[in-house]
């Protein structure tokens, strides 16, 4: 008797506790908050919300008739909702005292996440949930009084409810590998998006709200929070890489004491992309809040910055897609440029390190930057880095290929890089004057031609005494290229001849010449 008494004791328990509470709401994914420990998880291995005693809540379903979730058996994403879903009232229909109140109330009427797969299902619901994101965000947009610390708790649990997921990847490996063009893909939307904009939005309506309190919100806005903020940026889907985008913005400007973190998460982020995976989405949108973070770097440049274009920035030049950010990462590096005028030298002969060999789009890339890069370089760092960089550009203008030709021979179309050309032009015209007599010559594309005339007759009528001694000394090693090349038929003749003689008798072919030394 008394074993069926207690038995019934924990579900009568429960039943009062939902009628307390307003009923408990299942998410249909798990909420991947550090603030775990706000849910509860049901028997079936679900997770509940658990408001506690006194919450707030509670006080809102009272007033308002118990107008929240209950009745019906809904299944957004598999999970079972024991409570129907119906709509709030309105902030206007509420005293001012209760507002905060009805806040949080629909704050975790929003913590339902609704399967968008079958569009179909749950339009009724999935239209109340919307409706009441517009609302939260507009009373977001008008608060007028300091978020308490409440509000930002239950504030960060709704947004981790529904922006904190994991993605499925998609197969990519296939299409680098046949050489299809990412970029021209169709980028894949996210069904949800009719909600996650609104969450999105509300979510940057609160960090760049002047009611929203740093030093009490860092608490819930903390490392955890923002390394999966960071996670989503490898969505597929370019709106939502945008508002992430803007967000993390406002959180690196508002949250002064998370952004060495938020430097070192996107460190780690480029890290793992160059030298493991080469596949994310969102590097491009990285390296565009990067950009704005360079710009305002404070002078003279830490060695923690100085470290980041050396260990991150330079090599992001090293992955097959280069292409898909080139855009972002070029400005990034002409802003630490720009900033610290001895960093050329570094970045330019960081550029000769990663430069592509087979790879004629990323050369035109590379040769694009290179000018910019050149643009602010000082005499100074120029005469440092030279001769390596006028021997590639040497290559560049030998190139089959007439766009990495060409962009190579436009150099000379920029004032400041022609200046500090002609200053030293002692040391470049010998090493570029055999790619531009060869071009001269035998080049098939007739632009390519014509644009390397007009270089010579650049250094004709600046040096004409240079010009004949490096024109004399191309000659003079194209002879000796032509005797080299007339010993080496004779040998092969040579031999072609001993071994026919040899071809009857089948016996093996000596040829006595000058043996490779051998290394010791």
């Amino acid at each position: 008797m008394f074993k069926q008494i207690l038995s019934k004791l924990p579900r009568k328990s429960s039943k009062n506790s939902e009628s307390r509470d307003g009923s408990h709401t299942m998410y249909s994914n798990p909420p991947t908050s550090s603030r775990s420990s706000d849910f509860g998880i049901s028997k079936s291995g679900n997770l509940v919300t658990s408001f506690p005693a006194g919450n707030p809540v509670s006080d809102v379903g009272k007033s308002y008739g118990n107008k929240n979730v209950r009745g019906a058996n809904l299944k957004p994403n598999g999970f079972v909702l024991s409570s129907s879903y119906e709509a709030l009232p309105g902030f206007r229909d509420v005293p001012n005292s209760e507002k905060q109140s009805l806040f949080i109330k629909k704050l975790n009427l929003c913590c339902v996440v609704f399967d968008f797969t079958d569009p179909t299902k749950h339009l009724k619901e999935k239209e109340i949930k919307r409706q009441t994101l517009l609302e939260l965000v507009d009373y977001v947009t008008s608060a007028n009084g300091k978020f308490t610390e409440t509000v930002m708790q239950e504030i960060a649990k709704m947004v981790s409810t529904n922006l904190f997921r994991s993605f499925t990847p998609q197969p990519r490996e296939n299409k680098l590998v046949e050489g299809f063009d990412l970029e021209e893909d169709e980028p894949s939307m996210d069904p949800a998006w009719p909600h996650l904009q609104l969450v999105y939005e509300f979510l940057l309506r609160f960090v760049a709200s002047p009611e929203t309190d740093a030093k009490l919100a860092k608490r819930y806005v903390d490392h955890s929070f923002i390394l999966k903020l960071l996670d989503l940026f490898d969505s597929e889907d370019p709106r939502e890489r945008e508002y992430l985008k803007t967000i993390l913005h406002r959180v690196y400007g508002k949250f002064m004491v998370h952004r060495p973190f938020i430097r070192k998460a996107i460190n780690n982020i480029f890290y793992r992309f160059i030298f493991e995976t080469e596949k994310h989405n969102g590097i491009s949108e990285l390296l565009e809040i990067l950009g704005s973070i360079i710009n305002g770097f404070a002078l003279p440049l830490k060695e923690e910055h100085k470290l980041f274009l050396v260990r991150a920035l330079i090599p992001l030049h090293k992955p097959k897609c280069l292409a898909m950010y080139h855009q972002q990462l070029s400005y990034s590096i002409i802003q630490f440029v720009e900033k610290d005028c001895k960093l050329a030298d570094t970045v330019i002969r960081g550029l000769l390190k990663y430069w592509p060999i087979t790879n004629s789009s990323k050369e035109v890339l590379f040769l694009s930057e290179l000018e910019e890069v050149l643009e602010a370089t000082q005499p100074s760092e120029f005469q440092r880095c030279m001769v390596p960089l006028f021997r590639q550009i040497a290559h560049c203008l030998n190139s089959s290929h007439f766009q990495v030709a060409e962009r190579a021979l436009f150099l000379w179309n920029n004032d400041h890089i022609e200046n500090l050309i002609r200053q030293n032009r002692k040391v470049i015209l010998p090493i570029i004057f055999p790619a531009l007599e060869k071009n001269a010559r035998n080049h098939w594309n007739q632009a390519v031609h014509s644009l390397t005339l007009n270089v010579h007759k650049i250094f004709q009528d600046l040096d004409p005494e240079l010009y004949k001694e490096c024109l004399l000394q191309f000659e003079e090693d194209e002879s000796k290229e032509e005797e080299v090349k007339a010993r080496r038929d004779a040998t092969w003749i040579r031999l072609e001849e001993i071994a026919a003689k040899k071809a009857a008798s089948n016996e093996p072919v000596l040829v006595f010449g000058k043996a490779p030394p051998r290394s010791s």
